[in-house]
């Protein structure tokens, strides 16, 4: 059973900045989706990279989420 997505409450409680793998659950996608969206430049989130290292601004998450 898969679990249920963050709500919008309790993402804004996050830090300021996540993995890859908590923003596309957030937004509904696979991680491997949102890897490739990162790779393409097509992320619909702010992307922070760190060399082969990639964090999502969670504000950024958020305004995303709040326009939906």
């Amino acid at each position: 059973m898969a679990a249920r997505p963050p709500t919008l409450d309790e993402i804004r409680g996050w830090p300021a900045a996540v993995g890859v793998p908590e923003a596309a659950k957030a937004i509904g996608i696979s991680k491997s989706h949102m890897y490739d969206l990162i790779k393409r430049g097509e992320a619909p989130v702010t992307v922070l990279s760190f060399g082969a290292r990639h964090r999502v601004v969670t504000a950024s998450l958020v305004r995303l989420l709040e326009a939906a």
